[in-house]
């Protein structure tokens, strides 16, 4: 007697997820957009779960690979646009206000990210797109110090880049499978910010170095 073994059941995506793919299938690629947006805007709406999702979705024939690709790249920009707005409209203190009311975010992080900003300047941008919290809070410090508009979106979409295809694509080739994704997106988030804390020592050593060759030559 012979028995088979039952494919595993994939869970349906449920409660928030649910409700991304449902806004994903109505609205299409500007669906997945939105959903990106409002990671930069309002960040308790995690990336790590929406782009998965957006490869998922691609996966199933919502919309294409590369649309996939487009859309939340572009909701990355422009949400990471209105954060900068919102910096440069108000400024620094009367910014902090508005985070403080915000529930879930933190005066703290604003300046954590002001402090990177300062030191790393272009650089912040383009990383800051890969690190939690950073993500959308390095947009604030930014607006509020005026950096040339085009610089920082160059930046932006191009850190957006590299994050969204990491994740849209592990979405896409899992399919249904793409809850999987949540389970590493935490070992690659800290991968992430150790190579980020690499390249900053990296930086501030070169720095001394130079400061400490140009004492021995006076």
């Amino acid at each position: 007697m012979t028995t088979t073994t039952l494919p595993r059941a994939t869970p349906e995506p449920e409660g928030m997820a649910g409700w991304a793919v449902g806004l994903m299938e109505t609205l299409g690629g500007p669906g997945a957009a939105v959903l990106v947006g409002l990671d930069n805007v309002f960040p308790p709406v995690p990336s790590e779960l929406v782009l998965p999702l957006a490869g998922f979705a691609a996966s199933q024939g919502t919309f294409s690979f590369v649309g996939a690709l487009f859309w939340t790249t572009l909701g990355s920009l422009v949400g990471a646009w209105v954060v900068y707005a919102v910096g440069a409209a108000l400024g620094r203190e009367r910014t902090r206000a508005l985070v403080a009311r915000v529930p879930l975010l933190k005066v703290e992080d604003v300046d954590r990210s002001e402090a990177w900003f300062a030191r790393h300047g272009a650089k912040a941008v383009f990383f800051g797109r890969m690190v939690p919290l950073f993500r959308s809070m390095i947009s604030v410090p930014a607006g509020i110090q005026r950096m040339p508009l085009p610089l920082f979106l160059g930046l932006t979409a191009l850190g957006s880049l590299v994050w969204n295809t990491v994740f849209v694509t592990a979405g896409y080739l899992l399919g249904e499978s793409w809850y999987l994704v949540e389970d590493y997106a935490g070992i690659v988030q800290k991968l992430v910010v150790a190579a980020v804390t690499v390249a900053a020592v990296v930086v501030v050593v070169r720095r001394l170095r130079a400061r400490s060759g140009a004492t021995d030559l006076g």
